[in-house]
């Protein structure tokens, strides 16, 4: 069983009284620089000058500042840049920078799970990782709650690395809802399954392939559209609130039996082998590679297949689709 810590466990004595750096302000920066600062500890941001994270920031009260002035004197320091600059801005201006005894700390474990950042020995490394959106992490913390997070200590210098993590995870409240101890390893390498198999790669796909194989029978896009891919919301919140189980007590007894004797259909031996072909790709480190020189080349691969999706049948008619149904908030990009 998983090791789960919470409130009673997690105190926040190992960062009263000392300062926290966060390194940039976007998604997860803005709701740990926030949550904890309400928590009652010190935050400095560091931020690119002019940028729009940085307004937000001034926005939310901080002063943004830069990486070494905000580095100095930290006894946290929280990196939530992404992942594919991580490795640049640590070796330019935060590497440089740390001091022995400091704790360093991620969101996501991808940097120093494939060694794109290896800090010294003398200092600590600790991640906290959400299972949740920053606004998440902010909107639940504002209403007393938390999102659950992961936490794992890659380096102990100090001997008390773990509890200054706890301390951290309590702080933006996910210690409210439970933290799950885990390893850099773990979290990396299912988090990038994860999201490449069921949560993004596999369900993305799963929509589209439906979709189109209506459209290709000649039923109406619309239909097609509100099957495939609306009342997916509608499944998963079922699914959120009470497992597979629930779902299916929640649904009609027809769509309950084609559920269980067509699922397999879909997912299949092939399917799970080709799973575990791309797990085997994410343990060995080979995505990783693929992703870094996909970033640093420019990022051509990428656009190719995003600006493909994002003008295809399927988004077309949701967008139009969207503009009729103000009551659930449309974004569209």
């Amino acid at each position: 069983m998983a090791t789960i810590y919470y409130e009673k466990e997690a105190p926040l004595a190992p960062l009263k009284g000392k300062k926290v750096a966060v390194i940039g302000y976007g998604s997860q920066g803005h709701a740990h620089s926030q949550n904890l600062r309400d928590s009652g500890i010190k935050v400095v941001i560091a931020e690119l000058p002019d940028t729009a994270n940085a307004k937000l920031a001034k926005e939310h009260g901080f002063t943004p500042t830069d990486i070494k002035t905000a580095i100095d004197g930290a006894s946290l320091v929280i990196v939530t840049l992404p992942d594919e600059v991580q490795g640049k801005v640590y070796q330019s201006e935060i590497g440089p920078n740390l001091k022995p005894g400091q704790t360093l700390g991620f969101c996501h474990g991808f940097n120093i799970h494939f060694k794109y950042i290896v800090p010294p020995k003398d200092m600590n490394v600790v991640m906290i990782a959400p299972k949740g959106p920053g606004h998440l992490v902010r909107s639940e913390y504002v209403k007393g709650g938390g999102v659950p997070c992961l936490v794992a200590v890659e380096q102990d210098a100090t001997g008390d690395a773990k509890q200054i993590a706890l301390a951290w995870a309590n702080g933006i409240g996910g210690a409210r809802a439970g933290v799950i101890e885990t390893t850099y390893k773990e979290e990396t390498e299912t988090d990038l399954f994860g999201e490449q198999v069921v949560l993004c790669g596999g369900l993305c796909a799963l929509i589209k392939a439906g979709f189109n194989t209506l459209v290709e029978a000649g039923y109406q896009p619309e239909i097609a559209y509100f099957e495939c891919l609306h009342e997916v919301k509608l499944i998963v919140d079922l699914m959120y609130q009470g497992g597979l189980s629930y779902m299916r007590y929640s649904i009609s007894n027809t769509a309950e039996y084609g559920d269980l004797s067509r699922g397999s259909r879909i997912i299949t031996d092939q399917t799970k082998a080709e799973m575990k072909k791309i797990l085997a790709e994410i343990t060995s480190g080979a995505f990783a590679k693929e992703w870094v020189a996909e970033y640093q080349g420019g990022l051509k691969k990428f656009n190719e297949l995003y600006n493909a999706d994002h003008g295809s049948k399927l988004e077309q008619v949701g967008r139009n689709l969207r503009k009729m149904m103000n009551w659930i908030d449309a974004k569209e990009v």
